[in-house]
């Protein structure tokens, strides 16, 4: 197959990305202590970035360390102390010929904290965050707007806002997780303010520089975020002048569920999602959630379920996956095994830097050598 939508240029925030393929963010525990750039984390976005795919995001940058950050390896884009890393990153991945992209994230509720703060005191794995008090939140959207400011500044070609997974941005948003009182909370107009006004104290701060969005459309849950009220606030996000939406499904609290794992190992199982967003945005909208084949890839795009692709597993376990498919080499590419037993996810919830049962032995040594 010749694969004519996947490898299209699009034009996203005013930048053209040379295909329809991007990485999308993911943490594999690669940071040093204290969110450090490492050689280990520069070496592995080397490989993605020199895959072929026209973009990379790389994974959650926290704004606030440590409240806002899901763990001690959690990059930091909250300091200048951090630029010279940051800067470095950034230059790997535009050395490939990729566009840079970091997404910047407060982890609320999931924070790796002994005291997180959130929208509402809802129960946490058995941890119960502290509502975080009306006149903290602007002081928590200028740090949003910092680090978007420190991402522009190291580099970066875009900036990407981590309202996915059931962090806090999308917390506020949540009927679940927000039940706030104020002006941030009840109807959905007030639950989707939080995220909106961080949208554009980060615009304010970084001017015509692209800003992304990773989205949650549904939480699957029966209480939480769901299509009905999520493609509303995709709309308001499109008005705003977001660059692009990022759509995902599920968080920590529904991953593990029988029935999202079993949902997890079918092809492009959150393309249905990403359609439903695209329907009512006017702005480039990525779909994930393993899309493994050329051909799977080319009817999403063929068909206008989505206009981009991101691959996480699946360009993590095999970095020329692009170029196979491209060269009609599909038989030869190392897949994500969904029978694994997701051991790359078990190793992070550990705290270990994660690696793929897939790869040679040579590449596991090579990696653990140059973990610190």
């Amino acid at each position: 197959m010749t694969y004519s939508h996947l490898f299209s240029p699009i034009e996203v925030g005013g930048i053209t990305l040379k295909n329809r393929i991007t990485m999308a963010p993911l943490y594999l525990g690669y940071a040093g202590e204290g969110g450090t750039i490492t050689p280990l984390l520069l070496e592995h976005y080397r490989l993605m970035a020199n895959s072929g795919a026209a973009m990379i995001v790389v994974e959650n940058a926290t704004i606030d360390h440590p409240v806002g950050s899901g763990s001690n390896r959690t990059i930091r884009a909250d300091t200048d102390n951090n630029l010279n890393g940051l800067s470095e990153l950034a230059a790997v991945i535009k050395k490939q010929g990729a566009v840079a992209c970091l997404q910047i994230n407060h982890a609320g509720r999931f924070s790796g904290t002994d005291k997180p703060i959130a929208p509402s005191s809802v129960d946490t794995f058995g941890k119960t965050p502290q509502p975080i008090a009306s006149e903290n939140i602007e002081n928590i959207q200028e740090k949003f707007a910092a680090s978007a400011q420190r991402v522009k500044k190291a580099g970066f070609d875009m900036v990407e806002l981590h309202g996915g997974t059931g962090y806090l941005l999308s917390q506020f948003v949540s009927p679940r997780t927000n039940k706030r009182e104020d002006t941030y909370g009840g109807s959905l107009e007030n639950r989707m303010r939080f995220p909106l006004e961080v949208l554009s104290r980060v615009k304010a701060a970084v001017g015509d520089f692209p800003v992304g969005y990773r989205f949650l459309a549904d939480e699957w849950l029966p209480d939480g975020l769901q299509l009905n009220e999520s493609t509303k606030f995709a709309k308001a996000l499109s008005d705003n002048g977001i660059a692009y939406i990022s759509v995902m499904g599920g968080t920590y609290e529904s991953f593990f569920l029988p029935e999202i794992i079993q949902k997890s190992k079918t092809e492009a199982y959150m393309a249905g999602l990403a359609q439903e967003v695209k329907n009512k945005v006017q702005v480039p909208v990525i779909t994930a959630g393993r899309i493994s084949s050329g051909n799977i890839a080319e009817n999403i795009l063929g068909t206008g379920k989505a206009d981009l692709l991101g691959l996480a597993r699946i360009l993590w376990a095999d970095p020329e996956w692009p170029q196979k498919i491209r060269e009609g080499r599909e038989k030869d590419i190392i897949h994500c095994d969904p029978g694994c037993k997701e051991v790359c996810m078990q190793l992070v919830m550990k705290q270990k830097p994660a690696f793929c049962p897939q790869w040679n032995p040579e590449k596991v040594r090579k990696f653990k050598d140059m973990f610190q």
